[in-house]
C-alpha cells in the first residue's frame, strides 16, 4: 500500500503572477526559488495542454525546505467564491505567531477573514485565517506546546510552510475512504468543531458545528478532511485553465498507486519540485486534484 506524505506543493492559479510572488515575499517573508514556462509535458501531465507557456513561479519560507507554493499564471474564475465550492479550500501554515501575523498582514493585500482564536476542540491551538489576492484562503496556526497527538513540524521562519491542506467534500467517510483505500491513510475518527469561515460562506450562525477528521500523513504533514454544507457546489474549470483559488495538492508518496486513474499518464518531470521523479495526477472524491510525486 502507497505511504502519502510530505504535502510537496501546494499550487494556486493566479490571474497576477507577479503580484502573487511580491505579496508572498514581502509580507509572508517566502522567497522565489524557481520559476519559467509551463512545459508541453508538464501540462500533458494535468491533461491541460492549453497551460503550455504559461510563466509559473514556486516560492519556499525564507528560501528554504521542501513544502513549495507554486503560482501557475490562470485567468480569473468569476463565479468561484471561497469555501463555496468543494475541493482544496485552504493551505495551513505553522507560523511562530498568530497575534503578530495579524498584525503583520492588517495593512496587507490579505483579507483577514478569520481573527486569531484559539481552536474549538484545543485551547492549546490559535489560528487565523485570511484570503490572498487570488482568492486563495490561507490558515496561519501556532500551538502554543507540543501536542503528543500531533506531529507537528516546528515554525523555524516566522511563517512557515503549509502542513495541513483542507479539502471540503461531502462527508467525512467518502473523503477519509478515498485516502484509506488508494494511498494508505489511517483512517481518523471525525469531530464537531467551530469552522468559522465555512459558516459565514454558508449563511450559518457562526457557532455551528461542522464535521471534521484529521487524516495524519507522513512528514509532519496532514488532511483536514471537511464535511461541507448542503448546496456546496463543485469546483469547476473553464477549458484548460486549472482549478481556481488552491488548484490542486502535490504529495510524496513511496511509488505512484495502480489502483487509481490517471488523468494522463505519469512521467518522470526535471524541473522543481519533481527534480526528475515520475508523477501521476488523478481526481478525488471531491473533484480535487491530486498530484502524487514519489519519493525517490
Amino acid at each position: 500500500m502507497p505511504t502519502l506524505g510530505p504535502i510537496s506543493c501546494v499550487t494556486i492559479a493566479a490571474p497576477e503572477l507577479q503580484r502573487m510572488i511580491d505579496t508572498y515575499q514581502l509580507y509572508l517573508g517566502y522567497e522565489l526559488v524557481d520559476h519559467g514556462r509551463i512545459t508541453l509535458q508538464q501540462a500533458q501531465l494535468w491533461a491541460r495542454p492549453g497551460l503550455v507557456g504559461r510563466r509559473y513561479a514556486l516560492m519556499l519560507p525564507g528560501g528554504t525546505g521542501k513544502t513549495f507554493i507554486r503560482f501557475v499564471e490562470s485567468k480569473l474564475a468569476p463565479d468561484y467564491v471561497p469555501f463555496r465550492h468543494m475541493g482544496w479550500n485552504a493551505a495551513e501554515l505553522m507560523v511562530q505567531d498568530t497575534d503578530a501575523a495579524a498584525a503583520r498582514l492588517a495593512d496587507s493585500p490579505f483579507s483577514i477573514i478569520g481573527p486569531p482564536a484559539d481552536l474549538s476542540f484545543s485551547d492549546k491551538i490559535r489560528a487565523m485565517q485570511v484570503l490572498g489576492p487570488a482568492r486563495e484562503s490561507l490558515y496561519l496556526t501556532m500551538f502554543k506546546e507540543k501536542m503528543p497527538e500531533f506531529d507537528t513540524p516546528e515554525a523555524t521562519h516566522f511563517i512557515d510552510r503549509t502542513f495541513i491542506v483542507i479539502l471540503g467534500g461531502p462527508s467525512c467517510e467518502a473523503l477519509t475512504d478515498f485516502y484509506a483505500t488508494h494511498l494508505g491513510v489511517a483512517p481518523a475518527p471525525v469531530i464537531p468543531g467551530v469552522i468559522s469561515v465555512i459558516s459565514q460562506a454558508h449563511g450559518l450562525p457562526p457557532e455551528t458545528h461542522h464535521k471534521l477528521s484529521a487524516l495524519t500523513l507522513h512528514g509532519q504533514s496532514f488532511i483536514e478532511a471537511d464535511h461541507m454544507p448542503p448546496g456546496t457546489l463543485p469546483r469547476t474549470s473553464e477549458g484548460d485553465e486549472l482549478p481556481p483559488a488552491i488548484s490542486m495538492v502535490s504529495f510524496g508518496v513511496d511509488a505512484l498507486p495502480t489502483t487509481l486513474e490517471w488523468i494522463s499518464p505519469p512521467a518522470a518531470i526535471a524541473q522543481a519540485p519533481y527534480e526528475g521523479r515520475r508523477a501521476g495526477v488523478c481526481v478525488g472524491v471531491a473533484g480535487e486534484l491530486i498530484e502524487l510525486i514519489e519519493n525517490a
